[in-house]
């Protein structure tokens, strides 16, 4: 996890051993589910270093919580196999939501989430469409996606 750490610290995140093991376990995970489901076509080491944990951390380059939210809610549309959720350890203040409208991404994520001990995240599935307009509208304080 050196390209995941040397990342990180550029965003102004210093990276544990603990969150770094989380990271590692979640990549082990990663590639062992989609060898039975296709949650990802990028498996390569440095690759999901790169491409999937730091690449969808680079928000924290231009947001953090602040003191008048510092707690906030944090939703991921379309959050795919998740790849925030050992960032979660890192602020611990985030409550983080996962959403995704395919079931076998929630079934991993919902197992990941337990393997890593992560029980401060929601595992949420639906369409952000319909979502929308029923039980989650304005209830975040952020929402994020990657394309």
């Amino acid at each position: 996890m050196e390209k995941l750490a040397a990342g990180l610290e550029k965003l102004g995140i210093k990276a544990g051993e603990r969150e770094l093991a989380l990271f590692q376990i979640y990549y082990e995970e990663l590639t062992d589910w989609n060898q039975r489901m296709n949650l990802t076509a990028i498996t390569e080491y440095e690759k999901v270093q790169t491409l999937h944990f730091l690449d969808s951390l680079t928000v924290a380059a231009v947001w953090r919580p602040t003191e008048s939210k510092p707690h906030p809610r944090v939703i991921d549309i379309g959050t795919g196999a998740g790849y925030r959720n050992p960032a979660e350890d890192h602020f611990p203040q985030i409550r983080l939501t996962l959403m995704d409208s395919t079931n076998k991404k929630i079934t991993f994520l919902n197992h990941l989430k337990q393997k890593l001990g992560l029980n401060d995240i929601e595992v949420i599935s639906g369409r952000a469409e319909r979502a929308g307009r029923q039980q989650y509208r304005e209830s975040y304080d952020l929402v994020v996606a990657r394309g």
